[in-house]
């Protein structure tokens, strides 16, 4: 199966990876409003059913109150419940990887459950300790997913203190 980048998703592509289910990103994260992705990677099997995705998009973020600056957001990724176990995320991680390190960004940055927040660290992400601020139709919240970083530059350090993204979570 190839990772295919795309600009979009389909709305049936979306529905045939999380198995229609609701809750794809748990009890929690499927209560949240999400930003869409500026490009998407696409796994499908030898029949074209959607096998994995994920998404990157650009945004920006301050922390502690200091001056702005964009990361790559990583989102939707999703290995299909039929799918799953055959190492399917790897491939959707280094493809989106790929695309975020194309973006010139010194950092990428992810939410998670927290039960998937060790799998992210085995890709190189840092939880961020510090509260995280995100926006929602209602106002801003705190995040309450895990948040983690990654640098994608060599050297470049995250900054310590409390993160605020610019609108919707990723």
């Amino acid at each position: 199966m190839d990772a295919i980048e795309c600009e979009t998703l389909s709305l049936q592509d979306w529905l045939a990876v999380t198995g229609r289910d609701p809750s794809a990103f748990g009890a929690v994260g499927s209560r949240l409003a999400w930003r869409p992705k500026d490009r998407y990677v696409v796994v499908r099997d030898a029949g074209g059913h959607v096998a994995a995705t994920g998404g990157v998009v650009r945004a920006a973020v301050a922390v502690a109150g200091g001056e702005p600056f964009d990361v790559a957001g990583i989102g939707g990724v999703v290995v299909a419940p039929a799918f799953r176990e055959r190492g399917l995320m790897t491939q959707v991680m280094s493809a989106v990887r790929a695309m975020a390190d194309r973006l010139g960004l010194d950092h990428a940055m992810i939410f998670c459950n927290p039960e998937l927040e060790g799998l992210y660290h085995r890709r190189g992400y840092t939880t961020i300790a510090e509260p995280v601020t995100v926006d929602q139709p209602g106002g801003p919240i705190t995040m309450p997913l895990v948040a983690l970083h990654r640098p994608i530059r060599p050297g470049a350090v995250w900054p310590a203190g409390p993160v605020a993204v610019d609108g919707l979570p990723f």
